[in-house]
């Protein structure tokens, strides 16, 4: 006698249908338990009577669905995964897959890796955190990081990712930098502002970019000021906060779409071939980006974009750089990076010599000098002008005798230094004529 299996509809059934033939419930009651019509009830009655429990078993159980797709294009899609997608997930290798022309739901292809073997489960081990509500409107909180990895996977150079989003929608800017310096945070942040304006605040990590380690010197500590980064100047001058995280789950959000990118995008420029920053660039400008955020962005709590537009006559590149005070020389030279410039006549009544102006130099590489808020002339000089040499006098050498009345002729002690002074003091300096001076040890007196 063989094991018959039944759902928990069918075993409800089971149960009242046996009610029904024992007399203690009404057929269209049990219909109405069973919810469906009463002459579905009857039907199903029959069966019962018919074949007993195993008539109460779906027709349908063990046998292939009418909606199955055909044998050949499951090789076809099994053969083309294993070609061109080995390590894609089920979800984003149907969405290539789509693209290629063999549309198939992304549970049907894994349920068709699992059998085929060529997909494993992927247990992810769960952990606490404690949520952090999104901010309501966008441009309030943006959180920004630098993801680093193979993102040409060995076919160049190693380069970074520096990714914004925004904290209430999720929607993301990124672009391909050779490191997370200042120079790409400042460039990123520049090009973010330029698009959707300028931001409240910034969620970033405590790297040296966004927080300064070194002690602070004399003159920041009588300003009340502590040391600044580069970055951390230009933020405040454009009113932007920074707010650092004490660990990267703190701000998931951005944590979270760097492992999105280390995933699709790594994969899609593999299949376009892309091995560079620059062609990255545009592949994310034109085609990466515009269909991340059409499908990943949600909508905000509430109405309003605070993002700010930049200022009129303010101009990012004058804020967006690096930007340090220096000393102006005598000969109205400033050094900055081993480069030397050379402040021109016109400014002579400013009185430059020994005074400091600020150096700036934009991301573009070109310099400025700023003495009270306005720029100064000036032209960089190839090589600084060496100090002219010292003169040396050379003197003959020879052989220099003393003058017969030359004092060194002269006895040392008595005879000529007590001699000396008697004659300029007009008397025996103190001592008798004939008396005998102190003796020291080891001093010879002369006579």
């Amino acid at each position: 006698m063989g094991v018959l299996r039944l759902s928990a509809k069918e075993r409800k059934r089971l149960e009242l249908l046996s009610r029904v033939r024992e007399g203690v419930l009404k057929l269209v009651e049990a219909a109405g338990l069973c919810q469906v019509s009463y002459r579905q009830m009857k039907r199903v009655w029959k069966r019962y009577r018919e074949e007993g429990d195993a008539g109460l078993v779906h027709r349908g159980r063990a046998r292939a669905s009418n909606r199955r797709l055909p044998g050949p294009f499951r090789e076809q899609v099994l053969q083309r995964y294993i070609q061109r997608y080995p390590d894609f997930g089920p979800t984003l290798a149907s969405e290539y897959l789509a693209k290629d022309g063999l549309r198939v739901d992304h549970e049907t292809l894994r349920r068709w890796l699992l059998e085929a073997g060529v997909w494993q489960k992927k247990r992810k081990r769960q952990k606490h955190r404690q949520y952090r509500e999104r901010r309501a409107h966008p441009g309030e909180l943006i959180q920004m990081d630098g993801s680093h990895h193979d993102w040409w996977e060995g076919r160049g150079e190693r380069a970074v990712l520096m990714v914004m989003v925004d904290d209430a929608t999720n929607r993301t800017y990124a672009r391909f930098y050779e490191a997370e310096d200042t120079r790409a945070a400042l460039d990123i942040f520049g090009r973010y502002a330029r698009r959707y304006g300028l931001p409240q605040a910034l969620y970033v990590d405590r790297d040296s970019i966004y927080e300064c380690t070194r002690d602070s010197r004399i003159d920041e500590d009588l300003r009340g000021q502590g040391p600044q980064t580069q970055f951390a100047r230009a933020m405040k001058t454009l009113a932007v906060e920074i707010i650092p995280a004490n660990s990267p789950q703190a701000k998931g959000r951005v944590e979270r779409r760097h492992g999105v990118f280390q995933d699709r995008l790594v994969k899609a420029l593999r299949l376009e071939g892309i091995s560079t920053i620059e062609a990255a660039n545009r592949h994310l400008e034109k085609v990466f980006l515009p269909e991340l955020n059409r499908r990943f962005t949600c909508q905000a709590r509430a109405r309003g974009d605070l993002h700010r537009r930049i200022p009129a006559g303010l101009h990012l590149k004058d804020i967006l750089c690096f930007e340090e005070p220096r000393r102006v020389q005598n000969d109205w030279t400033v050094r900055w990076r081993n480069r030397h410039f050379q402040i021109t006549r016109q400014h002579e009544v400013l009185h430059l010599a020994g005074r400091s102006i600020l150096v700036r130099e934009r991301l573009d590489g070109t310099v400025a000098l700023i003495y009270r808020g306005e720029s100064l002339r000036f032209r960089e000089l190839l090589q600084r002008p060496k100090p002219a040499p010292k003169v040396v006098i050379e003197r003959p050498r020879g052989s220099c005798v003393p003058k017969p009345d030359h004092p060194w002729r002269k006895p040392l002690l008595v005879g000529g230094w007590l001699a000396a002074r008697q004659d300029r003091e007009g008397g025996p300096s103190g001592y008798a004529s004939g008396a005998s001076l102190p003796k020291k040890k080891g001093t010879v007196l002369m006579g």
